[in-house]
């Protein structure tokens, strides 16, 4: 398994080849896989939940009216949507993807989730976005924080993966952190852990790869 140091070394030579762009870049991990048999369907769709919150955290939209739906709105959920605005939504598919694509991870009272799966399964289901239904009495706050600091690792029908593990005004070391967070669980799920990873690599959002 790749060892901290050398994944800092790899963070700080990424963030020494930026080019100066006038954003703030990620910083993303890619992982090269070998001897897995991507023909048999074999994919990785995981949510992690990261040691080191980034500058920009995940944005989260919840789908609550009533009580659940005021929570939401005062431990500030991106947006809250209750069941009248999500009846709006209509049918408009280029405007449901708009919506969609907004958001990093939806939640949802477990009542309205039939509603939800009736408007929108078909667009979310396919980007791996349904909803976390959110159970009663659930602390909307420790929620809406453990999402924020979660990220999507997706993978299927490739034998690589990229995901963010956190941003150029972060720490080398809290981003290595994170890096290694999401390779702890990626062994856990791979048929023969830390020997189906054939190269661990590291860039930032417009910068060169780093090995």
């Amino acid at each position: 398994m790749i060892d901290e140091s050398k994944i800092i070394e790899m963070v700080n030579n990424a963030k020494k080849n930026n080019n100066n762009h006038k954003f703030k870049q990620a910083i993303e991990m890619i992982m090269i896989f070998k001897d897995i048999d991507i023909k048999k369907g074999f994919k990785i769709k995981e949510t992690v939940q990261l040691p080191n919150k980034q500058n920009n955290p995940s944005s989260i939209c919840v789908f609550a009216s009533g009580d659940m739906g005021l929570k939401a709105t005062d431990a500030k959920a991106d947006k809250v949507l209750d069941v009248n605005q999500l009846s709006e939504l209509g049918s408009n598919k280029r405007k449901i993807r708009k919506f969609i694509n907004k958001y990093d991870f939806f939640l949802a009272d477990t009542k309205i989730m039939p509603t939800i799966g009736k408007i929108l399964g078909q667009f979310l289901g396919p980007r791996g976005k349904m909803p976390t239904p959110i159970p009663f009495n659930t602390p909307i706050e420790s929620l809406l924080s453990k999402f924020r600091s979660s990220i999507r690792v997706n993978m299927s029908g490739t034998s690589s993966l990229s995901c963010k593990i956190g941003d150029e005004e972060m720490q080398a070391k809290e981003i290595s952190s994170n890096a290694i967070t999401i390779v702890n669980l990626i062994e856990k799920i791979l048929p023969n852990g830390d020997k189906n990873i054939k190269k661990i690599l590291v860039k930032t959002t417009m910068g060169k790869i780093i090995q």
